[in-house]
């Protein structure tokens, strides 16, 4: 199924038997079966503050994302949290997931313009919210985030976050500030968070993630120099870890999993160099 879908932008409103991604609060509201309310069992629910934005089309069906409040009235629903279902439901279509989340996210947030404060509507021709009195474009915002795996010899870092109740274990993140690229960010992050320098850093993928708008940059990273003096409003614990004996990392369905995992097969030789 995740083939299938692919992103997209329409000013076209939802018709009957296309599908709606329904969301309340932080969380999904879930039909008895699959991820997506047809729109005609849906409509009459809808609030003035509900409006369906187009984010796709999955295996050939419109989709597109709304909002309800708490005390909706659909009938037969599953209510789960969009973090979890992101991060460890392995049959989720996680791509359409994340997209609608982004989308709504910002649709939202810029209802109004933020030079004027005018009420703001439909672009003419592309993906943003158009302000008619100041004549400019808001478009879906993106945050741009580092994290990074950090190899020393045959070991590598893995910090448990004190942000969070999840006992994984991951890796060091943040975002990328204005003026420097994403590899002086990794090098300041490191040193912020852990108190350790870091050499010879190398770009190995990405992942957008929608909490609420990151695009998260992943690299790799070799230990210079320094102790671990961890940033404690940031990190609660943090360890060199060598492949095959880790605490629990978070699942390959996110960045940070798939990162854990390939540093692990480059130290164990059987993804070296690449």
């Amino acid at each position: 199924m995740m083939a299938d879908w692919t992103a997209g932008w329409s000013r076209q409103g939802p018709e009957q038997g296309d599908g709606v991604l329904v969301l309340s609060g932080n969380d999904l509201l879930t039909p008895e079966t699959g991820w997506l309310h047809r729109w005609e069992t849906i409509r009459s629910q809808l609030t003035a503050d509900s409006e369906p934005v187009y984010v796709g089309s999955m295996a050939g069906q419109s989709v597109y994302v709304t909002e309800l409040p708490d005390d909706h009235r659909l009938d037969a629903v599953e209510r789960m949290s969009t973090r979890e279902v992101v991060l460890t439901a392995e049959d989720a279509p996680a791509a359409m997931i994340s997209t609608a989340l982004q989308v709504h996210q910002w649709w939202r947030d810029h209802r109004y313009c933020g030079r004027c404060g005018q009420p703001t509507g439909f672009h003419p021709a592309e993906r943003a919210r158009w302000c008619d009195h100041c004549g400019i474009p808001w478009y879906a915002r993106l945050a741009p985030c580092v994290i990074v795996v950090i190899r020393r010899g045959e070991q590598f870092l893995l910090a448990r976050s004190s942000r969070t109740r999840r006992h994984f274990f991951s890796l060091i993140a943040g975002f990328v500030e204005p003026g420097e690229s994403a590899e002086q960010a990794v090098a300041r992050e490191v040193m912020e968070e852990t108190g350790l320098q870091v050499t010879n850093v190398r770009y190995r993928g990405s992942q957008p993630w929608p909490f609420p708008h990151q695009l998260m940059l992943g690299y790799f990273a070799d230990y210079v120099a320094g102790d671990l003096v961890l940033q404690e409003d940031e990190l609660a614990e943090a360890g060199w870890y060598v492949p095959g004996d880790l605490p629990p990392v978070p699942p390959e369905t996110t960045i940070a999993g798939r990162l854990i995992r390939r540093m692990e097969r480059e130290i164990s030789g059987k993804e070296a160099g690449r």
